[in-house]
């Protein structure tokens, strides 16, 4: 289910995924194929690990990441929950062919 809250969102930031919502800071967005995909892979990234243990490793790896790169914004890019929807976001098939776990290969690579 998409819902629109813009108030939730601060600077580039267009939407988010909490389970089992997209949450989008305007209705136009709802139209963005490459965003609401980006979105639903987080979704199953989330169903597989039973949602709150993706919480907790999501802000644990950012927490880890940006002491690594002393840049917040650098850790949210690198992290390997983002890494895997970021690329794949492009593909509108991705989710029918991808394998549980996939974000583990962004893990320990960078960019």
């Amino acid at each position: 289910m998409i819902l629109v809250f813009k108030h939730l969102f601060y600077r580039n930031y267009v939407g988010l995924s909490l389970w089992p919502f997209i949450i989008l800071k305007t209705h136009t967005l709802k139209k963005d194929k490459e965003l609401i995909n980006h979105e639903k892979i987080h979704l199953r990234q989330q169903q597989e690990l039973l949602i709150l243990p993706f919480y907790v490793l999501y802000v644990f790896e950012w927490v880890v990441r940006s002491l690594f790169y002393l840049d917040t914004y650098k850790a949210y890019q690198n992290l390997s929950f983002e890494r895997e929807a970021y690329r794949n976001e492009e593909t509108s098939d991705y989710l029918k062919n991808r394998r549980p776990y996939s974000f583990m290969k962004y893990l320990f690579h960078n960019k």
